[in-house]
């Protein structure tokens, strides 16, 4: 039942939030935070005690929901899913945290939007029932849309909107494939379900598997978000709050990652092994594209943003090597872009309440005025642009030295990816810290709070980067195809 619970509690927390707001806006606060920082110490305790031997599968819960359909409440965790699950409550509790000060209307609605979002990435973390797994990717989507639409700046409207319409188009695709799916498989073996495990092996032409594929492989590359289906996201990133840019950032994108290496991989390796070469082009293609876009943003969110399309791109790479070097490196390029481009946009939600611009022409010499949040930044710069030392680099050294082993004209270019990065990156400390200011600011720097949330991703990005073997030795107990 402990899966289950992990569930619960912020859907819960999320309805109790909604309701202590009327009488008072600090409770929903307290507990969102407390809810969060519940199920991080629960999965926190599980890692710990993780055996380093025996099944991949760790925990398994499963009992029937519509059995007329096929359809149960079926959740298991394994490596994968457990990484993911102590990255989403990890970076959901600093959300609540950094949106403290920054939300001041609504705010029992806020926290239980933003729980509920959280509450369905943990649920398709979670689902070993491709129905389920729908109703849980569905689910993130309407209270990010309010999360945007509601409290982010000028165009959250446009920008709501569009993601909106790109994911549920994604999502639908997705739909008629699982459809397909169980069909086919009741027609081949007369049990039809959507259970995971039962749907692996299910007997069809190579056509029919590469289009269900593909149906599949669309939706995670809307979400992921891949080249040519990324321009929701810079939109989304630089309308959304604070808040709701680190979820999107950190998590939501991951489960499009997530997705390709639990369903599209398991489910049509032959199909997978015959688009990987097109694929791969594709991840290339977003690496290069969406750095040398990052180089061109005046905006500083929309420049974060688009170097999570550069950083995303490198897991379509990784994943389409078919190799454990590459794997790994996925599942490491998750959790240190979650980590380092959440940082990236906390800091500029700090200097957007400072300053009210996010335009980074307008800025310039703002070192000598916060030297904490300016070595802060020149940290998670770093780890973006894949500094060694820093979790970033492992993830990008891991896929590029297996992607060599499946394709190595790919790795030369996705190589050349990580001198644009370098680019976007010194961009960003030469204009926002050093160089001449054209305004003069009176600033403070962090204050307790943000001093606390920056110092935890600090700690957690050069743990990565230091010892990155309990990541790396928990990734390998996962369901994945390895050719």
């Amino acid at each position: 039942m402990i899966l289950l619970l992990l569930i619960i509690i912020p859907l819960a927390g999320g309805l109790l939030s909604w309701i202590a707001a009327a009488r008072n806006t600090l409770w929903p606060r307290y507990i969102a935070l407390a809810c969060l920082l519940a199920d991080l110490a629960v999965t926190a305790q599980i890692w710990a005690t993780y055996p380093a031997s025996g099944g991949q599968w760790l925990y398994q819960y499963k009992t029937d929901w519509v059995p007329h359909f096929g359809i149960s409440l079926n959740l298991a965790m394994d490596g994968l899913s457990l990484l993911m699950l102590v990255l989403t409550f990890f970076l959901g509790a600093l959300a609540v945290l950094i949106s403290w000060k920054e939300i001041n209307q609504r705010v029992g609605f806020f926290h239980f939007n933003l729980l509920f979002v959280l509450a369905g990435i943990t649920g398709v973390f979670l689902t070993m029932d491709l129905f389920l797994f729908y109703f849980f990717w569905e689910m993130m989507l309407i209270p990010m849309y309010f999360l945007i639409g509601i409290w982010g700046h000028e165009n959250r409207e446009y920008a709501a909107n569009k993601f909106f319409i790109f994911t549920q188009a994604g999502g639908l695709l997705m739909l008629l494939a699982i459809l397909a799916l169980y069909f086919i498989h009741g027609a081949n073996t007369g049990v039809y379900t959507y259970d995971y495990f039962s749907l692996l092996n299910t007997p069809m032409q190579q056509e029919t598997a590469r289009w269900l594929m593909l149906g599949f492989l669309i939706a995670f590359m809307v979400k992921l978000p891949a080249v040519p289906f990324h321009t929701w996201l810079p939109d989304a990133h630089t309308e959304a709050p604070t808040a709701g840019s680190v979820i999107l950032a950190g998590l939501l994108l991951k489960t499009g990652a997530y997705g390709i290496l639990r369903l599209v991989l398991p489910l049509f390796p032959e199909a997978s092994a015959y688009f990987a070469p097109w694929i791969m082009f594709l991840g290339v293609l977003g690496i290069i594209y969406g750095g040398m876009l990052a180089y061109a943003q005046t905006d500083l969110k929309r420049l974060i943003a688009y170097t999570s399309v550069s950083h995303m791109g490198f897991v379509l790479v990784g994943a389409f090597s078919f190799n454990a070097l590459a794997y790994e490196g996925v599942v490491m390029q998750m959790i240190a872009h979650g980590i380092s481009t959440g940082a990236l946009f906390i800091i500029a939600g700090a200097l957007y309440e400072r300053i009210h611009t996010r335009n980074i022409l307008e800025m310039g010499g703002l070192w000598s005025k916060m030297p904490v949040m300016g070595s802060a930044t020149m940290i998670f710069v770093m780890a973006s642009l894949g500094l060694p030392g820093l979790g970033n680099f492992v993830a990008e050294f891991l896929i590029l030295m297996g992607s060599w082993q499946a394709n190595r004209w790919i790795t030369v270019f996705a190589a050349i990816g990580l001198v644009v990065a370098t680019a976007y990156s010194l961009r960003i400390m030469q204009k926002v810290f050093f160089g001449q200011g054209t305004r003069q600011y009176t600033l403070s720097d962090l204050n307790k709070r943000e001093l606390v949330i920056i110092v935890a991703l600090v700690m957690a990005i050069l743990l990565l980067g230091l010892h990155p073997q309990p990541v790396l030795k928990t990734s390998q107990k996962t369901d994945y195809v390895v050719r």
